[in-house]
Formats: structure tokens, C-alpha cells, sequence
């Protein structure tokens, strides 16, 4: 690549002009709640699908893998999406039962990420969760598997146009 190509990239708007303020300080001691609070606030801004978030997968032997997937649920068993066991990112996951998940909302300056050790919902869960989709064809998919990321760090972060950007941790 060239200079200009360099010089292009730098040269494109990081953040929208009116970023939201946030306030570590004020922010609820339970992240989830800050989560929905985020998203609800996505989506008054007008994102489009701000459930979708980017998943960070390791193979056994530490190779990464990225993807976008759309975040289930959130409650006590964690943060909750779902894919094949056969699909690469199911096979990392046996092999490697890590991951990261990352949201990000462009309009708002805003990101979330949650890492930490990943668990199989059961077969029960994981069958509700095929039927509910909107392309399921009422058919089961055994290999379907609902996981579910047991935070042990969450992040908030929050852009500012002074680049003292502003992040909330949770967990170690």
C-alpha cells in the first residue's frame, strides 16, 4: 500500500461529533445493567443491530479467530450466544473454552467487551434456542449448541475527542 492509502485512512473521522458523556462513578455496580442501559441507548441513537458483537476464539494451539454473532441472553449463567459444535468457532471451544465478545456502536463512541471462560447450556436450552431463530424451519439441529461466557472482566469504553478515553472495568 502506499502513502495515500495510509494518508486516506487518517485522514477518516475516528468519532461522530456529539459523543454521550459517561460517568464511571455513577455507573451501576451490576454490568449487565450497564449493558442494557448502553444498548438501550444504542438503540435510541439508531444503531443497527447493536446485539451484534464480534467473538474472540482460540484454537488448542492459542490461534485466534474472530467472527460476529449476536448476543442470546444475559443472566446468571452469563452472556449467552450460540453456533454448531462443528463450526470452527465450536470446535475452538472444545478445544479452548475461552473466549472474548466485543460490541461496538460507532455512533456513540462506545465498545464492551467481556472475556472469560465458556460453558455448554444444555441440550434443553440450546434445542429453545434453534426453534426461536428466524430462519429455523421447525426442524432440530442436534449440533446447535447455546454457550454461555462466565465474565471474569468486563469493559466499558467510552470515547472522548480529547483522547482520554474513558474505560469501566468489572472483574480482575
Amino acid at each position: 500500500m502506499s502513502d495515500a492509502f495510509r494518508s486516506q485512512l487518517r485522514a477518516l473521522p475516528d468519532f461522530p461529533p456529539d459523543l454521550p458523556d459517561f460517568d464511571p462513578a455513577t455507573a451501576p455496580s451490576d454490568p449487565a445493567e450497564l449493558f442494557k442501559q448502553w444498548l438501550d441507548e444504542a438503540l435510541a441513537a439508531g444503531v443497527q443491530q447493536p446485539h451484534a458483537c464480534s467473538l474472540a476464539t482460540a484454537d488448542g494451539n492459542g490461534q485466534p479467530s474472530a467472527r460476529m454473532l449476536i448476543l442470546k441472553n444475559i443472566d446468571d449463567d452469563g452472556w449467552h450466544f450460540a453456533t454448531s459444535r462443528t463450526s470452527r468457532k465450536g470446535q475452538e471451544l472444545s478445544a479452548n473454552p475461552q473466549a472474548a465478545l466485543n460490541f461496538y456502536w460507532p455512533q456513540q463512541g462506545r465498545q464492551v467487551r467481556v472475556a472469560g471462560a465458556v460453558v455448554e447450556l444444555s441440550a434443553e436450552a440450546s434445542a429453545a434456542d434453534w426453534q426461536a431463530r428466524p430462519a429455523a424451519d421447525g426442524g432440530h439441529n442436534p449440533d446447535w449448541q447455546l454457550y454461555s461466557i462466565r465474565a471474569a472482566e468486563i469493559e466499558f469504553w467510552q470515547a472522548r475527542h480529547d483522547r482520554r478515553h474513558i474505560r469501566h472495568r468489572y472483574g480482575s
